[in-house]
């Protein structure tokens, strides 16, 4: 069996990333008009619905460090795969909201698994001078699975069944890659080594503000990814199919998000963060002020991929790098929080649809987003360390091992050549 190199487990790690929050999550959004009509079901429904898998996301999160401590990276991804197989049959077949919930929410336990799966490879088989650009990369496969989502829309019209069907079929295939190329290494340290420095106040003063920022993203963010292709259809008078664009749009441009985290990484994160935030926020007005107009809705939709990706993309490099060593906890603060504010936000905005209509609903949750990207100075820094001195790192499972083995100072044992 041969490991993928850097380059190649980042792109592994985009494709499991595709499945897993590109397919599981994001991409029922997309298909809330086909399953709204024939399941007979209402906004607020489709709203708590929408809120299932970011709830079991969470409850996920919670677990999956541990879970990649104790069962290891391949046994961790296998696990979330299999949850991610059976959710998406479930939806497939699901004949009302109750075996419709049912599907989604395993869906989130599959989102909420896979990256800390994945980020527990990383340390095995990536060069940590890399884990920011490798972790930027794997993010924006979310991009990818959301663009994959889209033929189903485009060329089998109210076949949404038959879509998610194929979907677990992907998500099988993943489990079998994941058995094949992540390798079983355990972040489990030795009872004798010890133990890491535990997080400090700083640490955990800026981990809070960094949550806080998340959460309000995903707050606003649920309004796009759950109801934006309803809001076309619905007030725009856009066929079903149209959609489709909408998502494409998305996926196209949350591609880019890569590329802007990690430039916002190494330059001015705050900047960046009030810039992508009202990008974000733009992109629900523009929507919601043109739902009609085709060209219109699909720039909105990629303002809102570049601006959504860009910034979970952030999140997610400065958790790591706020606590540095702790890869399979760093991203789960923000990731947390992002899911937490989106479960909060899907039914509150299901509640002010029925009440308002989409037009005031999108515009309320848009404010909300412009407010909270005027406090972006407050964006947490990186915590400052000593500079040490660069060396050339070893890769792969006996490098993971060593790296295992720390000193009475917490840092690596290295064997002397």
């Amino acid at each position: 069996m041969k490991f993928p190199s850097s380059t190649g487990f980042a792109l592994f790690g985009a494709a499991l990333v595709a499945i897993s929050y590109g397919l599981a999550r994001f991409a029922f959004g997309l298909f809330v008009p086909p399953i709204r009509a024939e399941l007979e079901l209402t906004p607020y429904v489709i709203g708590i619905i929408g809120a299932l898998p970011l709830v079991s996301f969470l409850l996920a999160t919670l677990v999956a460090p541990l879970a990649a401590d104790r069962l290891g990276a391949r046994n961790t991804a296998m696990l979330s795969g299999g949850f991610g197989v059976v959710g998406l049959a479930l939806i497939s077949q699901s004949s009302g909201p109750l075996s419709l919930g049912a599907g989604v929410f395993a869906c989130g336990i599959c989102t909420g698994l896979m990256m800390p799966a994945l980020t527990a490879a990383m340390q095995a088989l990536v060069n940590r001078s890399l884990h920011g650009r490798v972790s930027a990369v794997m993010n924006a496969g979310t991009s990818i699975g959301v663009a994959v989502a889209v033929p189903a829309v485009l060329f089998l019209a109210g076949a949404w069944r038959y879509a998610y069907l194929s979907f677990a079929i992907l998500a099988g295939i993943g489990v079998v890659a994941a058995w094949y190329f992540i390798p079983s290494v355990s972040r489990i340290i030795p009872s004798d080594a010890a133990p890491p420095p535990p997080i400090n106040a700083l640490q955990w003063s800026r981990l809070f503000r960094l949550s806080l920022f998340a959460f309000v993203m995903g707050f606003v963010s649920s309004a796009y990814w759950i109801f934006a292709p309803d809001l076309v259809v619905t007030l725009g008078d856009l066929p079903p199919t149209a959609t489709g664009w909408l998502w494409l749009a998305v996926g196209i441009a949350g591609l880019g998000g890569a590329v802007v985290a990690d430039l916002a990484d190494r330059n001015n994160p705050a900047i960046t963060h009030a810039l992508m935030l009202m990008m974000l926020a733009a992109s629900l007005a523009l929507l919601a002020a043109s739902p009609g107009q085709l060209l219109i809705a699909a720039f909105s939709a990629l303002v809102f991929g570049l601006a959504y990706m860009s910034l979970t993309g952030l999140y997610l490099m400065t958790g790591i790098r706020l606590l540095p060593g702790r890869l399979a906890l760093g991203p789960v603060f923000p990731f947390m929080a992002v899911s937490l504010g989106q479960a909060t936000g899907s039914p509150l905005l299901g509640t002010l649809v029925s009440r308002f209509g989409y037009a005031d609903a999108f515009a309320m949750f848009a404010a909300i987003g412009i407010l909270v990207a005027l406090l972006s100075p407050l964006y947490p820094r990186h915590i400052e360390h000593e500079p040490v001195e660069e060396i050339e790192e070893e890769t792969g499972l006996q490098a993971a091992y060593d790296y295992q083995l720390q000193d009475e100072e917490g840092e690596p044992i290295r064997s002397e050549s």
